[in-house]
């Protein structure tokens, strides 16, 4: 007994749609996390990505808890885009945009509340552990505003 495997006609085209979509949410979200690392790079104290290079503890910490914020809101936002691909596209750009810069805001004015000298904590050579503390704003405000989006 010999059985065939049947695809539908147009599974094809169906599996070009899927994948050209994932190539564009992809570009998408890959220019909003260079946008969301710029964004925490231009709003704080120092030069982030050389600190981070050099190996400076407290703004590798806060960069990636930054990062995993933004992450957090590209995701949202691409998965709450519906519609047609260009509009799904479109939406997941807006609430991306939107979403960071309501994130870098929040985490600036939070540090600003709790009196936190942002730019001497990232620049010692040593862990301080205010540096977890500015790390989880980034991440529960990343969160708040991922939920938001939602």
């Amino acid at each position: 007994m010999i059985s065939e495997l049947a695809l539908d006609p147009g599974f094809g085209s169906a599996i070009g749609r899927g994948i050209g979509a994932i190539a564009l949410y992809a570009v998408v979200g890959l220019g909003l996390m260079v946008f969301g690392f710029y964004a925490i790079d231009w709003t704080t104290p120092g030069k982030l990505s050389t600190l981070v290079r050099t190996g400076a503890p407290n703004a590798v910490i806060v960069t990636a808890a930054g990062l995993l914020s933004m992450a957090l809101i590209v995701v949202v936002a691409i998965y709450s885009s519906e519609g047609k691909l260009d509009e799904g596209l479109l939406s997941a750009l807006i609430y991306g945009l939107v979403g960071i810069v309501v994130q870098v805001l929040a985490v600036r004015l939070l540090e600003w509340v709790t009196r936190l000298d942002i730019g001497s904590l990232i620049e010692s050579e040593r862990f301080a552990p205010a540096s977890a503390v500015v790390a989880s704003a980034h991440f529960a405000l990343g969160l708040v505003v991922a939920v938001a989006i939602s």
